[in-house]
């Protein structure tokens, strides 16, 4: 009769184990997506810079911008 508790606190122990390996392949997993999208908000971001740069260039020749610039 001892051996049978025995058995399933394994069991359970074992399946616990299973979702915690899963759980840590799925954040492994997120953390390379995050990443990812990380580096590419970077690029768009620094295109943005480079595209308001061009726009206040533009501006100066036209004469548009504001003198509080």
């Amino acid at each position: 009769m001892t051996s049978e508790p025995d058995h399933l606190v394994l069991v359970y122990l074992r399946r616990i184990d299973e979702k915690v390996d899963r759980l840590s392949a799925d954040m492994h997993d997120l953390k390379a997506r995050v990443t990812g999208v990380e580096e590419n908000l970077a690029g768009v971001n620094r295109r943005l810079d480079r595209l308001e740069l061009r726009v206040d260039r533009i501006e100066r020749r036209l004469d548009l911008a504001d003198s509080h610039a």
